[in-house]
């Protein structure tokens, strides 16, 4: 095994004794890093990384998709797992990771807003232990794994969820959601990569990841992609661009949505697959 993906949380399961929650979390072991990327919504990640006999005291480095609560929700229970009193643990994210990220949705009378980012305070998890390292950027993981930084949103068809909102000098306006990012491993065979969520979109990633890792190839896509609220547009867009890439594995989870998991399914067959809590993806 050269590349093993763990799935510790996500909105389904199919193995009796685990948990299901709206979240992600997957554990990333490559090159002798183990890499967490995203917490989940509570403390899921470490109920079933023990249902598992998955030992998350191994954790290096924890790195966040983005700032939304189910996929940093579950952090603080994580640190508590992973922290040692004589050893911080790096978390690296976005430096807009802990903007205050609300979702506004309409109902018959008024918009209600709802807080959607982070539950905790940088200064409470500093004290579970976490050391923080944000980033703009491209960043390397030691010589495990890059996470791409802030994507550029380039494509014509990909759209930011209009629910999502920031709060600027008291009015709402559009989240970019600039803090979402992806983690990416260069493997013999192409590119893995885990997305959280996709915001910035999916093709907007894959194509950013490739032109930062210097690798045309794609072996596999594993995560949240976000075609769950996204236009037939879109998503048919998005299948003719992956396509064209000929990606062997499509892992698909959490945002993308039971009728867009199951467009792709049908277009992909064999190379798809559902990634609920509990898959276990090695690769070569």
């Amino acid at each position: 095994m050269s590349l093993r993906v763990t799935t510790l949380v996500e909105n389904t399961t199919n193995q009796a004794g685990l948990l299901a929650e709206h979240g992600l979390s997957m554990l990333l072991e490559s090159r002798g890093c183990q890499i967490l990327f995203d917490t989940g919504q509570t403390n899921t990640a470490v109920h079933n990384a023990r249902a598992m006999g998955v030992d998350l005291s191994r954790v290096h480095v924890i790195a966040l998709s983005h700032g939304h609560y189910d996929h940093t929700g579950g952090l603080r229970d994580v640190l508590r797992e992973v922290a040692r009193e004589d050893q911080e643990v790096e978390v690296i994210a976005h430096v807009s990771v802990f903007d205050s990220h609300y979702s506004v949705r309409k109902d018959s009378r008024a918009e209600r807003p709802r807080y959607v980012g982070i539950p905790f305070s940088r200064p409470a998890l500093e004290g579970e232990g976490a050391a923080f390292r944000l980033i703009e950027g491209p960043a390397d993981i030691s010589d495990c794994a890059l996470l791409t930084g802030e994507v550029p949103r380039l494509t014509s068809f990909e759209h930011i969820d209009s629910n999502l909102r920031l709060k600027e000098d008291g009015d709402w306006v559009q989240d970019q959601v600039f803090d979402d990012q992806a983690l990416v491993v260069r493997t013999e065979e192409g590119l893995v990569v885990l997305v959280g969520c996709a915001h910035a979109g999916l093709i907007n990633t894959l194509e950013y990841a490739r032109r930062i890792a210097g690798e045309e190839r794609i072996l596999a896509v594993i995560g949240g992609t976000h075609l769950g609220p996204a236009s037939a547009e879109q998503l048919e867009e998005t299948i003719a661009v992956l396509k064209r890439l000929h990606i062997a594995k499509l892992g698909v989870s959490h945002c993308t949505g039971q009728k867009a998991a199951a467009r792709l399914a049908q277009e992909f067959g064999e190379t798809f697959f559902f990634n609920v809590a509990g898959t276990v993806t090695e690769l070569p």
